[in-house]
């Protein structure tokens, strides 16, 4: 399988050449030979120490921290054009078939619904009923290396981003009163829903929430039928050339996107969402961030490369998309750091 299998929709502005020009950009540079052959060897002893130790029996979550690490660390060691050429070598090993194992590693490899970072393969992080058959039908091995990856810092990171998310929507509309408006962008199952006291206490005017799986659409309007929630379908391309007519909002956040945008897509809907938001609003756009030490093992055994940024590069996209300076702005990380957050607020 390729590496990289993403889109968001039809036709949509993050597609798979684009995610790779950015996450593994040589930025001109050429390939160095023994430096590539050096981390092929490298990668090769790793890929067969690791194959070792589940032939051997090992603790299966051993066996897969020890593998993150490494990868991890030949990441970080050779270029980004390198690290492109190793990707295949350690998703064609023998080893990959134990990794495969588990549901969650196997959902993001295989992409049922085509594209990388979806909302089922969330709901394996949120161990959802909805993943339920499958994690229960995995094999000893693939329930202990699940058992793992669910408790991964990324896989840690992910609850606390939808914990987040649930704690400003319910402050939100306890600041702001009854008219709240809320919208979600790329809501997946919006499982931070679930978790909202101000939904269930209906404190919530409209909370819109726009994807463009139809899948998830389909799972909002199911859940959340009788809310207050406008499930819509849409994508960041409909967004910007203005294919919805949705209002002004108090808090409209992007979650699980920018993961997968560009700078220049990046700024461009930011602009966008500050355009939507009310006086005093606030727009809030998270990434997983450039201190996430599974990177290598999600890119190679789950297929699932994203566009990793670190605080200033999240600053580098607020101050392009805030020429004016009439926000409040600030950045600031998840408690492990594996997820960085982007806050601003519309001043007047």
């Amino acid at each position: 399988m390729q590496y990289i299998d993403t889109a968001l929709d039809g036709e949509s502005l993050v597609t798979p050449d684009a995610i790779a020009a950015e996450v593994f950009s040589s930025k001109g540079q050429k390939i160095d030979d023994r430096e590539r052959m050096l981390a092929e060897t490298e990668l090769a002893l790793a890929l067969n120490m690791a194959l070792s130790q589940f032939k051997q029996e090992k603790p299966p979550a051993e066996v897969v921290h020890w593998m993150a690490g490494a990868l991890h660390k030949i990441r970080n060691r050779v270029s980004p054009a390198i690290w492109q050429t190793l990707i295949p070598m350690a998703q064609n090993h023998a080893v990959s078939d134990y990794f495969l194992e588990d549901p969650f590693t196997n959902w993001s490899f295989s992409k049922p619904r085509g594209y990388s970072g979806d909302a089922q393969l969330l709901d394996f992080i949120y161990g959802h009923e909805s993943v339920a058959e499958e994690i229960a039908n995995a094999s000893p091995l693939g329930s202990a290396i699940y058992n793992y990856t669910k408790d991964a810092s990324s896989s840690v990171a992910v609850r606390e981003r939808r914990d987040l998310l649930t704690q400003h929507v319910d402050e939100m509309a306890t600041s702001r009163g009854a008219d709240v408006e809320i919208m979600t962008i790329a809501a997946g199952h919006l499982r931070e829903a679930n978790r909202s006291v101000a939904l269930q206490e209906n404190r919530i005017k409209r909370w819109v929430a726009l994807d463009q799986d139809p899948l998830s659409i389909g799972s909002i309007r199911r859940d959340f039928a009788g809310t207050c929630i406008e499930p819509v379908d849409g994508s960041v391309r409909s967004l910007l050339t203005n294919q919805h007519r949705l209002g002004k909002f108090d808090f409209i956040y992007a979650a699980g996107l920018y993961d997968y945008l560009n700078d220049k897509v990046s700024v461009k809907l930011t602009k966008k969402c500050l355009s939507m938001l009310k006086p005093n609003g606030v727009f809030m756009f998270a990434n997983f961030a450039e201190d996430i030490v599974v990177d290598g093992y999600m890119e190679t055994f789950m297929n699932w490369a994203l566009l990793l940024r670190s605080e200033p590069d999240m600053w580098r996209i607020i101050h392009a998309s805030t020429p004016e300076g009439d926000v409040d702005a600030q950045v600031r990380f998840g408690a492990n750091r594996n997820v960085v957050y982007g806050f601003i607020r519309k001043i007047g």
